[in-house]
């Protein structure tokens, strides 16, 4: 990609890039939502808090893990598409959600997980929340 789009403050790329994104985020997501914009921030997070990790461990950070924990979280990304999918299909609205939802309590254990082997203590509200969601996860498998 050409920087001169950017010198010469040309703006239209940019806009068509954002409007590219809006519509493919639409379509696959039905839109942005709070809960959508939350499993965003708990990638984010736990991406940051995992590279950290290792660093401390002092394994470093090695490009193929790298690009495993991004594809996992691209694959996380095409199973909230699918829930959405489902919700089409069937007139419904709570199979995204409950995808997302599962994967917000999976990336929260792992972030809890990172800030561990980073030595930094969890506060005892977030332990609890884990706690609550793991009781609630062997419930519903029984």
């Amino acid at each position: 990609m050409s920087f001169k789009l950017l010198a010469n403050k040309d703006w239209s790329f940019l806009y068509a890039l954002s409007g590219v994104g809006g519509s493919i985020t639409t379509y696959a997501f039905g839109g942005w939502s709070g809960v959508l914009e939350l499993l965003f921030i708990f990638f984010a997070i736990d991406y940051i808090t995992g590279c950290a990790a290792s660093l401390k461990e002092k394994r470093g950070l090695q490009s193929i893990v790298g690009f495993w924990g991004l594809l996992k979280k691209g694959l996380v990304l095409l199973m909230v598409f699918l829930g959405h999918r489902i919700d089409l299909a069937m007139g419904t609205n709570f199979t995204m959600s409950g995808v997302i939802w599962f994967w917000l309590a999976n990336e929260l254990v792992s972030i809890v997980e990172n800030y561990g082997r980073i030595g930094i203590r969890v506060p005892h509200v977030l332990r609890k929340v884990i706690t609550t969601l793991q009781d609630g996860e062997g419930r519903n498998e029984k």
